[in-house]
């Protein structure tokens, strides 16, 4: 009778492993997607990591997009379980610094003429001010949601021009996916705003974010079928 209860709790255990996708493969089960997901915790530790990594990379400000893009790759291959070396984050870095200037200057040019506008117009100082501040404010959040999104479409390989331009079709084929970016990303800018440290664990979330958010859609799809 012992022995039977231990191969049954072998079997249940061996079966919360391979659907997991973390464990060997046990017949009739469906192993699991996403076994660098399970460890909660361990997550929890690689997204404040990268986070810092990411952080040290946007210093440079207008070098924000290739720090979010090269984030998302990692976090990606550590979800999966893949080679996620802190090496390969850098390697990405160096492959897509200089062509990101070309998405990170325009958009560090036009978040501060945003920024301004906002700070303008709380001041008083226009006509108007509360319609423009929202406008300001409704700006940045685009502007965030659009280099989140973007960084997510970007591989060395694609490039920025092709990642830029699948924003829209991003945004038409998953718009409450682009809603739960944005919430990232004033999550991001509200946690900053509150202690300037927390910007690590902010951009870092924001990043598993855009990781999160698509695998959603194709559970859901997968579902349907």
């Amino acid at each position: 009778m012992s022995v039977t209860n231990a191969e049954r709790r072998a079997h249940r255990a061996a079966t919360r492993e391979a659907r997991s996708g973390a464990g060997p493969t046990v017949a009739g089960v469906e192993p699991g997607a996403n076994p660098g997901a399970t460890a909660k915790f361990g997550l929890f530790g690689e997204v404040l990591t990268i986070g810092l990594m990411m952080a040290v990379v946007a210093l440079g400000v207008v070098t924000l997009p290739i720090a979010v893009a090269a984030g998302i790759r990692h976090l990606r291959r550590f979800v999966a379980a893949e080679d996620s070396r802190a090496q390969l984050f850098w390697d990405d870095v160096r492959a897509g610094i200089l062509p990101s200037l070309a998405v990170g200057v325009p958009a560090a040019l036009l978040a501060a003429v945003l920024t301004i506008d906002v700070v303008l117009a709380g001041s008083g100082a226009l006509p108007g001010g509360e319609a423009i501040a929202v406008v300001g404010w409704a700006g940045l959040l685009a502007l965030a949601v659009t280099v989140l999104l973007a960084a997510g479409e970007w591989s060395p390989s694609r490039g920025w021009v092709a990642a830029v331009r699948a924003v829209p079709g991003v945004v038409r084929a998953d718009v409450a996916g682009a809603a739960y970016i944005a919430a990232a990303a004033i999550f991001t800018g509200v946690v900053t705003w509150a202690l300037a440290p927390l910007f690590i664990a902010g951009i870092g979330c924001a990043a598993l974010a855009v990781v999160a958010v698509p695998a959603r859609r194709r559970r859901g799809e997968n579902r349907a079928g």
